[in-house]
C-alpha cells in the first residue's frame, strides 16, 4: 500500500521531530490564556489582545525572514527556530518561579514564537521538497497531517488534566521541551545539505521581500488557492471562540463536554489523511483538491443550529467530524500541489508569504467576528460565518486549468 512504504531514515527523523513539537504544542493549548487569567488576573480584553497582538506582531516580525531563509541551509534554520522557541518558552516558568512574570513578557514570548513558527514552516517546506522524491510528497504530507490530528485529539485533554493537577505553567515547560526534542530529531537527520546558490550575490535585496508574494499573486492557481485559504481558515478559526461562549455560557455545557465535542471528531483527520492518496490515485491531484476544497465548507453552517443537551452535542460532533475529514483530505493534497508548483529557488519566501497571509486573515477575521458577536449574538455571528464560507468555492481555481508543475531539481540529500 502506498501510504505504508518507507520514505527513508532521514524522513523518519523529520517525522519524529514534527510529532514531538505537535504534541507539545497541543498539550499547551490555551496555556498563555490560562496563565494570564489564573496567574496575572487578566480580563477578557487583555486575554483577547494577547492572542491577537501576539499573532499580528509575530507576522510583521516574520516578514523579512522568508527571504533570509531562502538563501541559507534549511536544517540549521529549523534547529535554530526550535532552540529559540525552547529558550523563550522556558523564560515563562523561570519568571513565574521568581515571581517576576508579567503580561508584557507573555506578549513578547507570543510574538517570538509566532515569528519562529512562520520561519520554521517556510524552511521545513523547502527542506521536505529536497529530502523526499516528488512522487512521495503526498505520502509524506499525509503522515504529517495524520500526526497533527492525532496530537490535536489527544493533546488538549491530556493538557487539561495536567493543568488541573499542576497548573498551566507546567504545560509551557512541556511545550518548550518538545521543541528541544524536535531540534534533536532534526539534527539526527544527518547528511549533507549544500548551501543554496544565489546568482545575484549574497546581499539581501529589498525586492527579495516581495518575491514570494509576487509569485503567489501572479500564479494562475496558487493565487485563488491562497485567497480561498485566507477566507476559509479565517472563518473557521473565527468560530472557535464563539462556540466556546455559546456552548459553555449560553447552552450550559460542561468543560469536558466541550472538549469532547472538538476532540472526538479529530478521528476524521486520521481517516481523511489516509484517504487523500487513494483519492488522488483514482481522481487525480487537481480534481481531488477542488472537490475536497468545496466539500469542506459545507459543514460550519450547522454550528448555528446547536442546541442544549445531547442532541446539541451530537450535532457539534457531526459537523466537526465532517469538516475535519474533508480538511484532512484537502490539506496534504494542497501542501503537495503547492510544493510542486513553487520553484526550489523561491520556496521559502513563497511559503513564508503564504503563512503570513493566512495567519493575518485569521487574526483579522477573529477580531471582526468577535465584534459582530458582541453587537448581535454568538449564534448570529456563527450563522454569518457559515453562510459566507459557503461562497468560498467560488475562489477556487476553475476545473481543467491546472498548470504543469515546476521542474524538480535533483535531490540534494537522501
Amino acid at each position: 500500500m502506498r501510504g505504508k512504504r518507507s520514505l527513508g531514515r532521514q524522513f523518519g527523523w523529520l517525522w519524529a521531530a514534527y510529532a514531538a513539537s505537535a504534541v507539545g504544542t497541543w498539550l499547551a493549548f490555551d496555556a498563555f490564556a490560562l496563565i494570564a487569567i489564573q496567574v496575572l488576573h487578566a480580563g477578557p480584553g487583555e486575554v483577547a489582545g494577547l492572542a491577537a497582538a501576539g499573532l499580528a506582531v509575530g507576522v510583521v516580525v516574520a516578514l523579512p525572514l522568508g527571504p533570509w531563509v531562502e538563501f541559507r541551509r534549511k536544517r540549521p534554520v529549523m534547529i535554530a527556530m526550535d532552540l529559540l522557541r525552547f529558550a523563550v518558552l522556558m523564560s515563562v516558568p523561570a519568571a513565574y518561579a521568581l515571581g517576576r512574570l508579567t503580561f508584557v513578557q507573555l506578549l513578547i514570548v507570543s510574538v517570538v514564537v509566532a515569528a519562529a513558527d512562520i520561519t520554521f514552516t517556510a524552511a521545513s517546506g523547502a527542506y521536505l521538497k529536497a529530502l523526499v522524491r516528488r512522487e512521495d510528497l503526498l505520502v509524506a504530507n499525509g503522515r504529517f497531517e495524520s500526526t497533527s490530528w492525532t496530537a490535536t485529539m489527544l493533546g488538549p485533554p491530556l493538557g487539561g488534566a495536567v493543568v488541573g493537577l499542576f497548573g498551566p505553567v507546567v504545560t509551557v515547560v512541556a511545550n518548550a521541551v518538545s521543541f528541544l526534542l524536535s531540534a534533536a530529531g532534526i539534527r539526527a537527520i544527518g547528511g549533507h545539505e549544500p548551501h543554496p546558490a544565489r546568482a545575484e550575490g549574497h546581499r539581501l535585496r529589498a525586492a527579495d521581500l516581495l518575491e514570494g508574494w509576487r509569485y503567489l499573486l501572479t500564479h494562475p492557481t496558487l493565487r485563488p488557492l491562497l485567497c480561498n485559504a485566507v477566507l476559509v481558515n479565517g472563518l473557521i478559526m473565527a468560530t472557535q471562540p464563539l462556540m466556546a461562549v455559546l456552548m459553555l455560557g449560553h447552552l450550559g455545557f460542561s468543560p469536558w463536554q466541550y472538549g469532547l465535542a472538538f476532540a472526538a471528531p479529530c478521528l476524521g483527520g486520521l481517516v481523511g489523511s489516509r484517504l487523500a492518496p487513494r483519492f488522488v490515485a483514482r481522481f487525480g491531484q487537481y480534481r481531488t483538491l477542488l472537490a475536497a476544497g468545496a466539500f469542506r465548507v459545507c459543514w460550519p453552517i450547522g454550528l448555528a443550529f446547536v442546541g442544549p443537551g445531547l442532541p446539541g452535542l451530537a450535532l457539534v460532533v457531526a459537523v466537526e467530524l465532517g469538516l475535519i475529514t474533508c480538511c484532512a483530505v484537502y490539506n496534504p493534497v494542497l501542501a503537495t500541489y503547492r510544493l510542486d508548483q513553487i520553484p526550489a529557488d523561491r520556496i521559502a519566501r513563497t511559503l513564508s508569504a503564504w503563512s503570513i497571509a493566512t495567519k493575518s486573515g485569521i487574526a483579522v477575521l477573529t477580531a471582526l467576528w468577535g465584534l459582530l458577536a458582541t453587537i448581535t449574538t454568538p449564534r448570529t455571528a456563527l450563522a454569518a460565518a457559515g453562510l459566507l464560507i459557503l461562497t468560498t468555492p467560488l475562489l477556487l481555481p476553475r476545473p481543467g486549468h491546472a498548470p504543469h508543475p515546476e521542474p524538480q531539481p535533483a535531490r540534494t540529500h537522501a
